[in-house]
C-alpha cells in the first residue's frame, strides 16, 4: 500500500474476447481557439491614445477641483510593461499632480523604518495622484520570491496589508492596484531586446538576470498574493500586457472608469492685450553669451 492508502499496482483486467473490428469514428474536432486580436495599427492606437490623454487631462481638472487623492500601484513581472503604461498616463498631464514613484532599494536608514514607513511618505496630498511603480507589493513578490525576507514576515505582511489599505480607502483615497500579467515567450522577447538594444540596457538590472530562473516561484507568490490581498474595498486588477499598444489602452480606460471624475467647466481662456508701456529693445546681445550650434 502507499501513503494514500491505494495499492502500489493496478489489478490487470481480463482481456475481452477478439470481436469483429468496429468502424472507426471520425476524429473529434477540437474546440477552436479565439483568435488573438489583430495588431493595433500604428495611426489607430495614437488616435485612440490621444483621446485617452485628453480624457486624463479632464480627469486631472477634476482632481484638483475636489483636492481628491489618488494612488495607483503597478505591478508585474519584469518587462510587463509597467513603465511603458506609467509614460503614457504621465505624458500630457501635470507633473504638479501626477507624481511617479520608484523607490530604489533600501539603505540601511530606511531598513530600520516600519516597512510602510519609506511608502507613506509619497503619499498624496489634496488634488494629486501617486503612481508607485512597484509598492510595497515588493514584499510579498521580489523579497519573498529571491529570499530577502522571512517567511514570517512574509506572511505577517500578507495578513496585515487589507487591513492597512482598509483604511487608505475610509480615509478617502482612491486606491487602483494593477498587475499587468505577460506570457514567457513574451517576456523572453522582451529580455532579449534588452540585450541587444542599446536603447534599451539600461533596463535590463542585475535583478533581472536573478529573478528571470524563478518563473514559477513568481506565479505562486502572486497567487498567494492575490489570495489574500485582493479584497472587496481594494481589489487587483489583472491587465493582459502581451500587446504593449493595447495593454496601455486598456489599462489608462480602466482607470478612467474607476474614478468617478467629471469634466469641470470653466471659462473660454482669451489672451490679454500686450502692453507697449515700457518698450524695450529685446534682442540678445550675443557678444554676451554664446549660441547652441544648430547642428539639425
Amino acid at each position: 500500500m502507499n501513503f494514500v492508502g491505494e495499492p502500489l499496482s493496478k489489478p490487470v483486467k481480463p482481456r475481452r474476447p477478439a470481436t469483429a473490428a468496429a468502424p472507426k469514428r471520425p476524429p473529434r474536432s477540437r474546440p477552436a481557439e479565439t483568435p488573438a486580436p489583430e495588431k493595433l495599427a500604428r495611426k489607430d492606437y495614437e488616435k485612440k491614445l490621444l483621446k485617452l490623454q485628453a480624457e486624463l487631462c479632464y480627469l486631472q481638472d477634476w482632481i484638483r477641483d475636489t483636492g481628491a487623492r489618488v494612488i495607483i500601484v503597478c505591478e508585474g513581472r519584469d518587462t510587463a510593461g509597467k513603465g511603458g503604461l506609467i509614460k503614457r498616463i504621465i505624458e500630457r498631464v501635470s507633473p504638479r499632480t501626477f507624481r511617479v514613484v520608484a523607490l530604489a532599494a533600501p539603505d540601511e536608514r530606511e531598513r530600520s523604518k516600519l516597512f510602510l514607513q519609506r511608502y507613506i511618505e509619497h503619499f498624496p496630498a489634496a488634488g494629486e495622484v501617486v503612481i508607485f511603480d512597484r509598492s510595497w507589493y515588493n514584499r510579498a513578490g521580489v523579497e519573498r520570491v529571491m529570499g530577502y525576507t522571512k517567511e514570517k514576515e512574509i506572511k505577517r505582511f500578507l495578513e496585515g496589508v487589507p487591513q492597512f489599505e482598509r483604511w487608505l480607502v475610509e480615509s478617502g483615497i482612491i486606491l487602483i492596484k494593477l498587475w499587468l500579467e505577460v506570457e514567457q515567450k513574451e517576456q523572453d522577447k522582451r529580455l532579449k531586446a534588452r540585450i541587444d538594444d542599446p536603447l534599451k540596457q539600461w533596463k535590463l538590472s542585475p535583478m533581472d538576470l536573478k529573478s528571470y530562473a524563478h518563473w514559477y516561484d513568481y506565479s505562486r507568490a502572486r497567487d498567494d498574493m492575490f489570495q489574500t490581498t485582493s479584497t472587496r474595498e481594494a481589489p487587483w486588477y489583472v491587465l493582459r500586457s502581451d500587446d504593449q499598444k493595447r495593454a496601455r489602452l486598456n489599462g489608462i480606460k480602466h482607470i478612467l472608469s474607476v474614478i468617478p471624475y467629471e469634466r469641470i467647466k470653466r471659462d473660454k481662456v482669451k489672451l490679454p492685450k500686450r502692453s507697449n508701456k515700457h518698450h524695450y529693445k529685446d534682442e540678445i546681445d550675443f557678444h554676451k553669451v554664446k549660441l547652441v550650434r544648430e547642428a539639425f
